[in-house]
């Protein structure tokens, strides 16, 4: 077995990993390496071939393979090792990675610190129980995305989409603009599950309808899928009887949510968030094992690809204060917490070391949509800062930088505006 030695290992390629790679070596990490389990860098904005990316960051629209090119060019003017087409098998709770590919074998790569960027997955038609055969032409958006403008191919003539998430509503897009004819986006809850500007942009602007509260209710086809029943749902999500509607298609495709790929945290026993899917955080990013940090979609499903590699930048900056010896993590450590209140869903990260006074950057989603609401925050009893948002919705990520002395929690509010 190859036995390696690094300061800092980056496991994902994509937006976060190289983020995170880039701003460890600038902080200070001597051997930096990436590890990323395809042929090429880049995650998922390979194949995101729409603009859209980099207005935070850039300030410019880009496409997903611009925005991912600037921190390759950057990469690759660094003394950054990479490892492509490496498959991680396993991260102990000792920062030792094993891992594998054709060129090297067996891998055993010990590190001073470890950071998790291994992205998300799509739900399929298995974990949304979905009824019937398994035909093909059941897919998901990120597949269809991939066969259209990486393999060149048409999955389809007819499609329908269930689920209303970002992938699927350009994707809608895509298929129209490809001469498929897409027959509507169906989303079982009562609003949309993607971002207000791919609404307008990819199915007003193309008049592709959108139904809310309504499923899938069965697929018909046994070796290629034919059609599919529609159906609508009352508050319960239970199908409403005598609204049944039979689509005819040859292509469903699946929106129906990400999940942070957390295989490797379990695996080392990290401890997760229910709410999230992605392991508990502090203001570091460091995860519940001292040394090992996590940033990007695998912390938590983010919207915006600016925040992905801004949360990958602090986990670097983390990470390299971990390697020496101002951070130390695990059980000797305290926290105090954030904490979701009013119409806040989660917040990440999820708690704060005890006693030190900093400026950590907040994630969040709301439980639901809201015009005019007060973004309200307090510590100790003491509200220490507000903003407004003239509209907020659960797709729609809300980032803001809170200025806490560590010794108490800090409450995040929502509140409903007037």
């Amino acid at each position: 077995m190859k036995k390696m030695n690094f300061d800092i290992a980056v496991i994902g390629g994509g937006p976060a990993g190289l983020a995170a790679a880039i701003q460890a070596r600038k902080e200070g990490a001597e051997k930096v390496l990436v590890i990323e389990r395809d042929v090429e860098l880049g995650g998922i904005l390979q194949q995101c071939i729409h603009d859209g990316f980099g207005l935070h960051r850039f300030g410019k629209r880009m496409s997903g393979n611009e925005y991912a090119q600037e921190f390759i060019d950057e990469l690759e003017n660094t003394d950054i090792e990479v490892l492509l087409d490496t498959m991680v098998l396993e991260v102990t709770r000792d920062k030792v990675i094993y891992a594998c590919n054709n060129k090297d074998g067996m891998m055993e790569i010990a590190c001073k610190a470890v950071i998790l960027a291994m992205g998300c997955r799509e739900r399929t038609a298995s974990q949304i129980q979905l009824m019937g055969y398994r035909p093909a032409g059941v897919l998901t958006a990120g597949s269809v995305q991939r066969y259209i403008n990486m393999e060149g191919y048409l999955p389809g003539k007819k499609a329908v989409i269930l689920g209303s998430g970002d992938i699927g509503l350009i994707m809608a897009r895509r298929m129209t603009l490809e001469g498929m004819e897409v027959k509507g986006v169906y989303e079982v809850m009562p609003s949309p599950g993607g971002l207000t500007r791919n609404i307008v942009q990819c199915l007003d602007d193309y008049d592709i309808p959108l139904h809310l509260s309504t499923t899938v209710a069965k697929v018909h086809g046994k070796k290629r899928i034919e059609g599919v029943t529609v159906a609508k749902l009352d508050e319960n999500r239970q199908i409403i009887p005598g609204t049944e509607e039979y689509i005819e298609c040859d292509l469903l495709v699946l929106a129906v949510g990400l999940i942070p790929e957390n295989e490797l945290s379990v695996g080392c026993g990290i401890e997760l968030d229910e709410r999230t899917r992605g392991p508990v955080l502090d203001n570091h990013f460091m995860t519940s094992v001292p040394g090992i940090f996590a940033c990007g979609n695998v912390a938590v499903v983010f919207d915006l690809v600016d925040y992905v590699s801004q949360s990958g930048e602090i986990a670097a900056k983390g990470a390299v204060a971990y390697m020496n010896g101002k951070l130390t993590g695990g059980e000797g450590t305290e926290y105090v917490h954030t904490v979701p209140a009013g119409n806040v869903n989660f917040i990440v990260p999820q708690k704060i070391v005890k006693g030190e006074e900093c400026e950590v950057q907040l994630y969040m989603r709301v439980k639901h949509p809201d015009k005019k609401a007060v973004l309200e925050v307090s510590e100790d009893g003491q509200v220490t800062q507000t903003g407004r948002h003239p509209f907020v919705a659960p797709p729609e990520m809300i980032s803001c930088t809170v200025k806490a002395t560590g010794n108490a929690d800090v409450i995040v509010d929502m509140k409903e505006g007037k």
